[in-house]
């Protein structure tokens, strides 16, 4: 089954929320980069938090067929990078996150206003 770029993201969401990350951020950065179509951006309190909102995200989004290409950075759980292709998943320790700054860096992206179910 192929999903669309938007229909991987709103897993994704779905799936971090679920986990209770904090400050979860969808940027559209479709029309300033080729690198991908939407970054999901969100923080967990701990390394043990960080890696449990990965795998979730890993198995929701493995469960609706789509598995990553790449992940990165899961052992030291301080900055997780999940790559769906057209979606680029970043799961921060709050220290981390306002470290890379990543909405700064991408500030001419837009932000996207997702809803979450139940």
């Amino acid at each position: 089954m192929t999903l669309s770029p938007k229909e991987i993201v709103d897993i994704a969401h779905q799936a971090a929320d679920d986990k209770k990350a904090v400050d979860i951020k969808v940027l559209d950065i479709s029309s300033i980069s080729i690198i991908c179509d939407y970054f999901l951006i969100c923080t967990g309190r701990s390394s043990t938090q960080v890696q449990s909102i990965s795998e979730y995200i890993v198995e929701k989004l493995k469960d609706a067929g789509i598995k990553p290409l790449r992940v990165e950075g899961f052992r030291e759980g301080s900055w997780i990078l999940l790559d769906y292709g057209d979606v680029v998943v970043h799961i921060f320790q709050e220290m981390e996150r306002g470290f890379y700054n990543l909405e700064r860096l991408w500030g001419d992206a837009s932000v996207v206003e997702m809803s979450l179910k139940g």
